[in-house]
């Protein structure tokens, strides 16, 4: 690979890891200012964590459908016509938004009811799910623009707007949580409402750079009436890649129900491993992202051999970078369990080696993550939810049932299963990446 291509794509990737971290430190900042009220309020809090992001997880499949047509417009020269996506994607993201809004928070009481016996614990969860789910339309705007960002190459735009909604969410969620400057002491829910606003203010620091930078590439300048045929590029893209991420969060809500079923240091030892996994994978995640650009850009341009090459490029980078940082959880996985589970040396012995397999195995993560957002980038959405419908929800979680609860092999058996997924899935994407059909898809 040529030193100006692995300069662009760094570039590229660069802003979008940084954002990704900055999210996961205020998710570990929040955690940890609401563990201070105890446990009954963190359980609460964590409770609610999983529906919420089933709440919202179909709109997250508006961010690779703005990217992937704002990147090959760019390529095909009309820069001026790379936000009508951006456009129609507002649209599409408030009319699913709004009412599950309102729809969501109603249910509430009653959902919490089914899921938890213990009134105190919903007596926290409730009211913060309510709150956060008041801000699902300001995350569907956040994810439009995202992918709008991403697309036309300035991925710094966005990490700026997302560092300055994660400050603010630590500021006002640290004083609406225990009183602090005169606000009022709301405890766990403050936390929920610091959220809330924090992601509504992103929106108009959203606009504001949309008015500013955006201009340029067509933001509301570039209007086509949102008509059946100017929506189907969206949705050809949105509701395939919105399915996956929506069957991505019940399967991970679900994965979690599975391991409940073998114990509590299970479970505690199970939320340990995923932490680090989802640090660990980040750079794959930020370069993937990269790679949907690029590709777009050069399928926009009429050459879907460099499309191609990008993508192979940039899966070169990810496996390196991510089998570094899998070396620690290989070589030293006491050390980094006992930052999370101090001295508890029964949960530290059954989160051992499933540690230590992901481990040794995250590097090849990046051939999976970077190739799927590829193909996101191309606009083939199909192909990718239908490989996570095989493996993750036909193979994986009926393996995980299997091995772990029925058959008694635990938390490793579990892991084993995990590690045979995401090698599948990596395996079958690289064979939908060289029979290059995603080639031909047109946008």
């Amino acid at each position: 690979m040529r030193r100006a291509r692995a300069r662009r794509i760094a570039v590229l990737a660069a802003p979008i890891v940084g954002g990704m971290i900055s999210q996961n430190a205020l998710q570990l900042v929040d955690a940890a200012m609401v563990g201070a009220l105890g446990t009954t309020a963190l359980a609460g809090v964590g409770l609610a964590a999983f529906p919420f992001f089933v709440s919202f997880a179909l709109l997250l499949g508006l961010a690779p459908a703005v990217q992937a047509l704002a990147a090959r417009r760019l390529g095909e020269g009309q820069v001026e016509r790379a936000g009508e996506g951006l456009h129609h994607a507002l649209l599409v993201g408030l009319v699913v938004a709004v009412p599950a809004m309102l729809l969501l928070g109603g249910l509430a009481p009653a959902f919490f009811r089914w899921m938890h016996d213990d009134p105190a614990v919903r007596a926290h969860a409730v009211p913060y799910f309510q709150v956060r789910t008041a801000a699902i339309a300001a995350i569907a705007v956040e994810q439009a623009f995202r992918g709008f960002w991403n697309g036309v190459q300035r991925p710094s735009v966005h990490f700026v707007s997302m560092l300055v909604v994660h400050v603010l969410n630590i500021v006002l969620s640290y004083g609406l949580i225990f009183g602090v400057a005169g606000l009022p002491e709301l405890g766990s829910t403050g936390a929920g409402v610091g959220s809330a606003v924090a992601t509504w203010v992103g929106v108009g620091v959203q606009l504001a750079f949309g008015l500013s930078v955006g201009r340029g590439f067509g933001f509301l300048r570039a209007w086509v009436a949102p008509t059946r045929a100017a929506l189907a590029p969206l949705l050809k893209v949105f509701l395939p890649a919105g399915l996956q991420e929506l069957l991505f969060a019940l399967g991970l809500t679900a994965f979690f129900w599975i391991i409940g079923r073998l114990g509590t240091a299970e479970v505690a030892a199970g939320m340990v491993i995923i932490q680090v996994t989802m640090v660990a994978v980040l750079p794959g995640a930020g370069l993937g992202h990269a790679a949907a650009s690029l590709v777009g850009e050069a399928l926009g341009r009429g050459d879907p051999d460099d499309a191609r090459r990008w993508g192979w490029d940039v899966v070169l980078l990810g496996v390196a970078s991510m089998a570094v940082l899998g070396l620690p959880m290989l070589l030293f996985p006491d050390a980094i369990l006992r930052v999370f589970l101090y001295d508890d040396l029964e949960t530290i012995a059954l989160a051992r080696v499933p540690l230590q397999l992901v481990g040794a195995t995250v590097g090849l993560d990046a051939v999976g993550l970077v190739l799927m957002n590829g193909l996101l980038g191309a606009g083939d959405a199909r192909s990718v939810a239908a490989v996570v419908v095989v493996f993750q929800v036909l193979l994986f979680l009926p393996a995980a049932w299997i091995v772990g609860p029925l058959l008694g092999f635990g938390l490793l058996g579990i892991a084993l299963a995990q590690v045979g997924q995401r090698l599948g899935q990596a395996l079958a994407f690289v064979v939908i990446w060289q029979r290059g059909r995603w080639t031909t898809v047109e946008l």
